[in-house]
């Protein structure tokens, strides 16, 4: 036994349970460190590597789905080096790395970072699935043509995804803030869900799932970048996300999650919970 092999064993900086090899996995986590739109409290870049050290506090098995992380074969691809500065540059790496997976038939997901980093990996995935409907949790409309002049913004992630699929293809789930014209945009399309059996009018289609953590109360969930009252509990989450579990859900995120506000680091293991359960129904 030579010197190199006699060292160790080393803890994984990996997620818990993740495949080896990006060709044995049918799902592939890539991280996504970017919060250069950040409207209020900047950090969620700061996520991605966070959740990974939290995930080692979990159990692998998942009572309610009663599966194993290690039945899933998803592979943590690591996180994603952005030039720092350039949202355009930025935007176009996600795209490029979302595309390589929707072409090898696996599912995505995506470990944010801020909202906006949705917006390309939903390109990626409708330029393979063009009967595609998203699926969107969150506290905040993110309707707005613009934030202060910029198309590109977590502000207006919605608004630009909705201009790709069509917005009468997304359903929002828990919004309670945003202004009057995107209120107006989503009474026009009827994109508001209030009920699980809303849905089912997509459940046909290919899905991509989106679930920005500020969906949660902040009494949940401090720990993010637009915190915003009256919000769902945990609990009221995964009932939504387990009824989603026999949709045709073929790429996901989960976004905003800005660790440093929360230092219990309650709000880190939550979204750690939150991505086991949405790896469970992928």
């Amino acid at each position: 036994m030579n010197f190199q092999e006699s060292l160790g064993p080393f803890l994984s900086r990996n997620w818990i349970g993740s495949v080896d090899n990006y060709s044995d996995s049918d799902i592939v986590m890539i991280g996504l460190p970017f919060d250069g739109t950040c409207s209020y409290r900047p950090g969620s870049r700061f996520a991605p590597e966070r959740l990974r050290i939290a995930s080692w506090g979990l159990e692998d098995y998942s009572p309610v789905y009663d599966k194993h992380l290690d039945d899933v074969k998803f592979y943590d691809a690591g996180e994603l080096e952005f030039p720092l500065g350039n949202t355009q540059k930025s935007m176009d790496l996600i795209e490029k790395n979302a595309r390589k997976v929707f072409a090898d038939n696996k599912k995505y997901l995506g470990i944010g970072g801020e909202h906006l980093v949705t917006y390309p990996a939903v390109k990626a995935c409708f330029e393979k699935y063009k009967d595609l409907a998203v699926i969107h949790f969150d506290a905040h409309t993110d309707l707005r043509e613009d934030y202060l002049g910029e198309k590109l913004s977590h502000a207006s992630v919605m608004r630009r995804i909705g201009e790709t699929i069509g917005f009468e293809n997304i359903k929002q789930i828990g919004i309670r803030s945003g202004l009057k014209e995107e209120f107006d945009l989503m009474k026009e399309f009827n994109t508001l869900v209030q009920m699980s059996s809303d849905l089912d009018s997509i459940k046909n289609k290919k899905i991509f799932l989106t679930i920005d953590v500020d969906v949660l109360d902040p009494a949940y969930m401090p720990g993010t970048g637009t915190p915003e009252p009256d919000g769902l509990t945990y609990r009221e989450l995964a009932l939504w996300i387990q009824y989603l579990k026999d949709f045709d859900i073929v790429g996901a995120d989960i976004v905003e999650l800005a660790p440093d506000y929360d230092k219990s680091e309650v709000s880190t293991a939550v979204v750690t919970k939150i991505v086991r359960d949405v790896l469970m129904i992928l």
